[in-house]
């Protein structure tokens, strides 16, 4: 399923567990420092507004005057858990792309203020830097460092799946509670036997 810029809260909305996409438009780049630096009460160097958010250390190089994005994966987006609910809600973040999930927080500020939750895959870093057609901008990256700075990136056809929705629904707490199940009949079955 395609999913196109101007990323409105009526296309996230429209978006549930499971959904595959492709994105085309502007993704902003944003980590640990970034993540925190906000929290804070500093304010953003670009609108983040109705926009995606990409938990991503890129590797970008100069090459002839222009940036060139060579590795672009996703990095673990647990960590930014204590802050992503409440930029969502500060700055109408529409959508967050990392790896690996998020808690309890992201997933009602995703509920309340209409976010999705985009899993990316781990171990495709130069697949994904090839959906990149032009860098337009970075920011912060003195202040941070090239990983940790804010990168404007213009893609098309970036591959996600949506994992937590802006209806409650997370797929990552789904797996959470049945892999529990499993292990507790596991257990409850191994002292069955030993009886």
């Amino acid at each position: 399923m395609k999913l196109e810029a101007p990323f409105t809260e009526e296309k996230i909305r429209a978006l549930h567990v499971g959904d595959i996409v492709e994105i085309s438009g502007l993704l902003f780049t944003g980590r640990d420092a970034v993540h925190k630096h906000l929290h804070e009460g500093n304010d953003p160097p670009v609108d983040l507004r109705d926009a995606i958010l990409y938990h991503c250390g890129p590797v970008v190089v100069k090459e002839r005057g222009e940036w060139v994005v060579k590795a672009a994966g996703p990095t673990t987006s647990a960590r930014e858990e204590p802050y992503q609910g409440d930029l969502i809600g500060r700055f109408g973040i529409r959508g967050v792309i990392g790896k690996g999930g998020m808690g309890a927080k992201t997933l009602a500020a995703c509920r309340d203020h209409g976010c999705v939750y985009l899993h990316a895959i781990g171990g495709a870093a130069q697949v994904l830097a090839d959906t990149v057609q032009r860098v337009r901008g970075v920011h912060w990256l003195e202040k941070f460092g090239s990983p940790e700075a804010v990168w404007e990136f213009e893609v098309e056809r970036f591959p996600a799946v949506v994992t937590m929705d802006s209806h409650g629904k997370s797929l990552h707490q789904d797996l959470l509670e049945e892999s529990s199940e499993k292990m507790r009949a596991m257990f409850a079955e191994i002292d069955r036997t030993k009886k």
